[in-house]
């Protein structure tokens, strides 16, 4: 596994809702093609070096994530190069000692330990001296876990992601625990709007996911139209609808287990 970070600067005139929009855009493309976030750093405004398009100051941010990849590097590049959003943009491999540094400052064991004046005590009788007083250890911040790009799941867009998130379903894990009649309750509070999604296959589709069987997924997800089985018989009934998702994904797994051991017997 590969490590990398990227760090940017976007403009400061935007709001500060534009502003974590722009930086959640390029998270969610990272999560897109596999990568694994490890820290996402929103350092805040700070004084630039020198005019970047009329601005003297710009809002840094700096994400941290391992890859097995390089492929895709290009075209994140490409579409920060285009991005009017943002001022500036590099992109660095960490080699183990820069993976320890980031770790390290990340645990406060780096950093510039801010000095305290404290005033001196009044000493009642001549000879006495104040007493030392021990430093405070420094707690570091734990980093929130990023959520789930729950828009890889075939059938959810951006809109529905927000209600799901809104919800509380910010992850594979939680959507997948969940059975469709759930998930289209959630659905039918949000508004008419999304009355007409059909959630049968998401939570099998979030169980690959969070086991992180992504080739598996895309398989299947090439049988499915907008998350909806295809050539399905008719069920009658959430049983049954969960069983022919439950049959269908398996076919897909099995299809995609067949496939891997067939490529393995050619190489070998």
């Amino acid at each position: 596994m590969r490590n990398y970070e990227v760090t940017f600067i976007v403009d400061p005139v935007l709001s500060g809702d534009e502003i974590k929009a722009t930086a959640q855009k390029y998270v969610d493309q990272l999560q897109e093609v596999g990568a694994s976030i490890v820290h996402v750093d929103e350092m805040g405004l700070r004084q630039l070096a020198y005019e970047i398009n009329k601005r003297h100051a710009g809002y840094y941010y700096c994400i941290e994530f391992q890859s097995e990849t390089t492929t895709y590097l290009t075209t994140l590049e490409l579409n920060m190069r285009r991005d009017e959003r943002l001022l500036r943009f590099l992109t660095i491999a960490l080699d183990k000692y820069g993976v320890k540094y980031n770790a390290d400052k990340r645990s406060g064991l780096i950093g510039k330990a801010k000095r305290k004046t404290k005033a001196t005590a009044e000493v009642a009788g001549a000879g006495a001296a104040p007493a030392a007083v021990a430093p405070k250890a420094k707690i570091a911040k734990a980093q929130p876990p990023q959520p789930d790009n729950l828009k890889r799941i075939e059938g959810i867009g951006p809109k529905i992601a927000e209600v799901l998130k809104a919800s509380g379903v910010d992850s594979f894990a939680k959507l997948a625990s969940m059975t469709p009649d759930q998930i289209k309750d959630l659905l039918n509070q949000a508004g008419d709007r999304f009355s007409f999604q059909d959630p049968a296959t998401w939570p099998a589709q979030s169980q690959l996911a969070a086991q992180g069987e992504w080739d598996k997924l895309k398989k299947w997800q090439d049988e499915l139209k907008g998350g909806k089985l295809v050539n399905a018989p008719a069920a009658s009934s959430a049983p049954e609808v969960a069983a022919a998702v439950a049959t269908t994904a398996a076919s897909a797994v099995a299809v995609a287990a067949v496939a891997t051991e067939a490529a393995a017997g050619e190489e070998e």
